[in-house]
């Protein structure tokens, strides 16, 4: 199977991960709120309707239907940072990146492609798909009679292109998710609790005395909504910038490899 292939394969998989957690997590969501939040023994008189929430699984209960909704954000940015962390992780490679890239320049320089291709299958991760993907062709081009040294040098410039276009997406998948989460956790956050606060109202503006249980409530949804949205929001947004930070700094060592071939292949085919 080439490349191309295994890169399709890949983008099919995440692809049904990216559904699937978030089909996942709204099930999660939906469990946890009815079954373990809503459980009578967190409630007085184990009455889930009258009584006072005796923990705080009552309280956030009282949060309302948003809450399942809430949780399904955070359980959906939770799966997809694992899956990235795992991605990520097998994409490094085995060795550090700059030692890796060190090897490559020594071996060129000396003209030991094949061992530096050898290097790449050990170094693994996308970065040694990149480099090996340069230096296959580096070695077809300088067998290559036919070709002018620029024409070589383009061939070598255009794979290490193409090698780069088919690990980037791999590398940045899923990750509009986590950015999605950390817009709509707030404003979902910011529904519940206008929710709790209309309920809240509603009760102070009864004749008489307040409804002091419904205004209770009406408090106890606002700030659980309000609660769980934040925290939704500021977990997406630091594994967001990670990720991104990460992905930036591998595309860097891809870039930094390319170079160095079409250098050496310069330097040694002038």
């Amino acid at each position: 199977m080439n490349n191309t292939a295994k890169k399709s394969g890949n983008n099919a998989l995440m692809g049904w991960f990216s559904g699937g957690a978030i089909v996942f997590a709204l099930l999660v969501g939906v469990l946890i709120y009815n079954y373990v939040m809503g459980n009578a023994s967190n409630f007085e008189n184990n009455d889930i309707v009258k009584g006072h929430p005796k923990n705080i699984l009552g309280i956030i209960h009282r949060g309302g239907f948003i809450v399942p909704l809430l949780i399904a954000v955070n359980v959906t940015v939770l799966l997809v940072v694992i899956e990235r962390f795992i991605t990520l992780m097998a994409a490094s490679g085995k060795g550090n990146a700059a030692s890796f890239i060190r090897r490559i320049r020594e071996m060129l320089s000396n003209n030991r492609i094949d061992e530096a291709i050898a290097a790449c299958d050990q170094q693994k991760g996308s970065l040694a798909s990149v480099v090996r993907g340069g230096l296959t062709r580096y070695k077809v081009v300088t067998k290559d009679g036919k070709l002018s040294t620029d024409e070589k040098k383009a061939a070598i410039e255009k794979e290490l292109e193409e090698a780069t276009g088919l690990e980037l997406p791999m590398l940045s998948r899923n990750l509009v998710i986590i950015s999605t989460c950390a817009s709509i956790g707030t404003l979902i956050g910011l529904i519940g609790t206008v929710f709790g606060m209309i309920r809240a109202f509603a009760a102070l503006a009864n004749t008489g005395a307040p409804d002091t249980a419904a205004l209770a409530t009406g408090i106890s949804e606002a700030l659980v909504n309000t609660a769980f949205g934040i925290i939704a929001s500021t977990l997406a947004i630091i594994f967001y910038n990670y990720f991104t930070n990460r992905i930036d700094s591998m595309t860097y060592s891809m870039d930094e490899a390319g170079y160095s071939i079409v250098s050496e292949f310069q330097a040694n085919h002038a």
